[in-house]
């Protein structure tokens, strides 16, 4: 059978792009498939009367200059394999976090400078604080520890509990804690606490209670190792590298091809067919879209479907693009944000506002004189369905809540709605539309107290059919669905006789 690659790709996500890349550096062919016009689906750039906006994902680890050992620098690793340049710039405080009353947190790169803010407010839960952190630092302790591969390949998995034995037993055992629980085994302080939910739904966009102890450990231990560091010229170049890595190594990213079913031939993923009818096929087929998509869009067979109910679904967001005047943000103002006005409605859709100015950091972004501003909120497609987009009703309600989040935001940016220049805004239903999420959700979640291994990892039900992406494990975020792509890639490159060098 002659193959149009011996694996396709669905989808130009970071997931799909990481894998993608590592399988073309080893020496098999591929072909990514992508719908838009560019690579990175929530972790792209787009250009618009002059300014450069982030179309999503805006915080970014993974790009330490470290050569330990570990999985914790996966971008500066595989850049450095696929000899590829992607400059930085590093961001000293990950997060500033605005809550009620008066509580505001910078989350500095120095971990005993970030400590000392918690220990003013909270002088009485110094034990409790360091003991806290203590743990989530065990965490990546051990994560930076072991080399990034898949947990479903069994000559990885003997090979790193050999090596690793304490630590691997470690790591199994933190699998079944939750942040949250681990939290209040230290900690009582009920303002502290929600402080720490917060932490969690940054970027889980749930509590801490329900959010894995390992993912924690990642995400809020190595912003104060590998630090937080935004790419020269915004997210989309980091997708952008991955194409031309994988490009300089003899593989084809193609866009504007509209994947319209997987096809599956007595039981196993043959190819794909696009809306126009162009039929490709392959040896094996990544999906970089979401679980509900692959299966209940993707793969057309109705045994191999999957129900909304066996995961949580994360909630969509409406986004604002804004390009301001300069003149609004004041010398010293960090580059993110997190404003929250009211701990009863902090999860609630709408409930917690994020905000970064990249242009800050890269005054590329936007005109002289001028920042970009990205502000954006939890929000449900099933808002918004009563109007179809293109209805004079839709881009009404759109200019009106955008006004109210705009208002809301004011609260540590005076002045932003007069000083807005250009604005583009965008529900969930433009998530669904452009990104080809189901419901523009951010993903399925797992359900309080679920080990976090009972994430979907990248084989599925249907043979020579894999996943990558925030459907799988490790779950949401960049760094997390790099993770899923260099797992992917190296469970296909064993099982195709051509393992992959750890990175």
């Amino acid at each position: 059978m002659a193959y149009s690659a011996d694996v396709l790709i669905v989808g130009a996500g970071i997931g799909g792009l990481t894998a993608a890349a590592l399988l073309q550096e080893r020496g098999f062919s591929t072909l990514t498939l992508e719908k838009n016009s560019y690579p990175g689906g929530s972790c792209a750039s787009f250009r618009h009367k002059g300014y450069t906006f982030d179309a999503g994902a805006s915080v970014f680890y993974g790009f330490s200059d470290s050569q330990e050992s570990g999985t914790l620098n996966l971008h500066t690793r595989i850049f450095d394999r696929l000899g590829v340049n992607v400059p930085t710039i590093p961001d000293p405080v990950q997060i500033h976090f605005h809550m009620p009353e008066g509580f505001d947190v910078p989350v500095f790169y120095e971990r005993d400078k970030y400590l000392g803010v918690l220990i003013k407010r909270f002088p009485h839960e110094e034990s409790g604080i360091r003991a806290f952190y203590g743990e989530l630092e065990s965490v990546y302790e051990i994560l930076s520890a072991l080399p990034a591969g898949s947990l479903e390949d069994l000559a990885h998995v003997m090979q790193v509990g050999t090596r690793h034995l304490g630590k691997t037993m470690s790591l199994a055992w933190k699998t079944f804690l939750s942040m949250g629980e681990t939290a209040r085994k230290y900690i009582s302080d009920e303002e502290l606490l929600k402080f720490i939910d917060m932490e969690a739904y940054s970027w889980a966009v749930q509590d801490a209670v329900s959010t894995p102890l390992v993912n924690a450990g990642i995400c809020l231990a190595d912003r104060h190792h590998g630090g937080i560091n935004y790419p020269v010229g915004g997210s989309g170049a980091i997708p952008e590298a991955l194409c031309e890595g994988i490009r300089k190594f003899g593989g084809a990213v193609e866009f504007g091809c509209d994947v319209e079913e997987i096809l599956l031939e007595n039981g196993a993923a043959q190819g794909v067919r696009l809306s126009d009818g162009q039929v490709f096929t392959a040896k094996a087929v990544i999906s970089n879209a979401t679980v509900w998509d692959t299966f209940n869009r993707l793969v057309k067979s109705p045994r191999f479907q999957v129900s909304e109910k066996r995961f949580l679904r994360a909630p969509s967001w409406f986004q604002l693009y804004l390009g301001v005047d300069a003149s609004v943000i004041p010398d010293g103002f960090h580059v993110h944000h997190i404003l929250v006005d009211d701990w009863a409605h902090y999860n609630e859709p709408g409930g917690t506002i994020y905000f970064s100015a990249p242009s800050v950091l890269d005054p590329s972004l936007a005109p002289k004189g001028k920042h970009v501003v990205h502000v954006f909120v939890t929000d449900e497609a099933d808002r918004w369905s009563e109007h179809a987009r293109e209805d004079k009703q839709y881009k009404q309600a759109k200019e009106y809540y955008g006004a109210s989040v705009i208002k809301r935001t004011e609260k540590i940016l005076p002045g932003l709605s007069d000083a807005v220049e250009v604005k583009l805004l965008a529900t969930p239903l433009t998530h669904e539309k452009y990104l080809n999420r189901y419901k523009g959700s951010y993903g399925p979640l797992l359900h309080p107290g679920q080990n976090v291994l009972l994430k979907p990892q990248n084989r599925t039900a249907v043979k020579d059919l894999y996943a990558a992406g925030d459907s799988t494990f490790p779950g949401q975020g960049v760094i997390a669905v790099t993770y899923s792509g260099v797992s992917c890639a190296s469970y296909i490159a064993r099982k195709m006789g051509n393992p992959l060098d750890y990175l």
